[in-house]
């Protein structure tokens, strides 16, 4: 496997063996949620020192270390998805593989042999094309292709150096607050940069998943020699990137106002910075995930014309 994620079966594998993707995507989402629960009680703990003067160190401290944790762990989460989305990849091109056994002895009658001007019709899924020949990659599934591992590298590094700030934070609530303030806007930049960057590795993964589809469509019509239908980008796949790039853009400018403010000396206005980046930094992932929810709405209109197109071919032969 590399970076571009082709993620063909080898000839010969067995494939119900799976590829291990699914497991351990279940494995660190269980871990996830289990780092997300020692927050929840360690939280509650501290949250009965609030009323106690003695106490105010403690819940300053376990609020710093926590809050570094509980996003890890949303973080391991994410990449517990993008494991899984994986698996997703392996399976679908064993199955394109599977379409192209079968499909031939439930091929019907028909011109399928005929010319077909190249040119565009409106199917039951939205506009698309035929064609003779297998139709160009986007530019936007060679770029998902690409990005989906750097993403997601950049986004566990984030999350990870924001965690060992946040035990850092902590430990200096007691001795020196102003500099906790500062740790404190460098954990919250990092860690939400990080969860930024998980997200669009989980967008650009669904991107492959799309251009999967796409080529692999193409891929069973041109072995059955039949003419090539090609859905074409529907208007919910364009606002899936254009959300996707939005929120990666806030999170980056999250990342560098932190960095700005844990430089500030006057702990007014460091109160006054934070105040509005917490809502920024969720507004940015409110985006990213927009985005999603329009590629999984795109990829089940995909599917669903995939499945058309091969009923024609059953029935009709073309």
């Amino acid at each position: 496997m590399d970076g571009r994620l082709d993620l063909r079966s080898v000839a010969g594998a067995n494939p119900g063996a799976g590829s291990g993707f699914k497991r351990a995507g279940i494995v660190l989402g269980v871990a996830g949620v289990m780092a997300v629960m020692v927050t929840l009680v360690a939280n509650i703990v501290t949250g009965n020192l609030v009323n106690d003067p003695h106490g105010a160190i403690t819940v300053g401290k376990g609020s710093a270390w926590a809050f570094g944790l509980t996003i890890t762990g949303f973080g391991a989460l994410k990449i517990g998805i993008a494991l899984i989305l994986m698996g997703i990849l392996v399976t679908l091109w064993e199955r394109i593989g599977a379409i192209k056994t079968a499909l031939p002895s439930l091929m019907g009658v028909g011109d399928a042999g005929t010319p077909v001007a190249p040119g565009e019709f409106e199917s039951p899924y939205g506009r698309a094309t035929v064609a003779q020949d297998e139709p160009d990659e986007l530019l936007i599934h060679r770029m998902a292709r690409t990005l989906w591992l750097p993403m997601l590298a950049m986004g566990a590094m984030a999350l990870l150096a924001g965690f060992v700030v946040s035990l850092v934070w902590s430990d200096r609530v007691a001795g020196d607050p102003l500099q906790a303030a500062h740790l404190s806007a460098v954990a919250q930049g990092l860690q939400f940069a990080g969860e930024g960057f998980l997200l669009s590795g989980v967008s650009f993964l669904l991107g492959t998943i799309l251009g999967s589809l796409r080529k692999g469509g193409a891929e069973v019509q041109k072995h059955l020699g039949v003419p090539i239908n090609t859905l074409r980008m529907p208007v919910s796949a364009k606002l899936f990137v254009g959300l996707m790039v939005a929120g990666l853009m806030v999170e980056i400018g999250q990342l560098i106002a932190y960095f700005a403010v844990a430089t500030f000396d006057n702990p007014v206005s460091i109160a006054s910075y934070f105040a509005w980046l917490g809502p920024v930094r969720e507004f940015g992932l409110g985006l990213l995930l927009s985005g999603i929810v329009l590629a999984l709405a795109t990829i089940a209109k995909a599917l669903g014309f995939q499945f058309h197109r091969l009923s024609e071919v059953v029935v009709h032969g073309s």
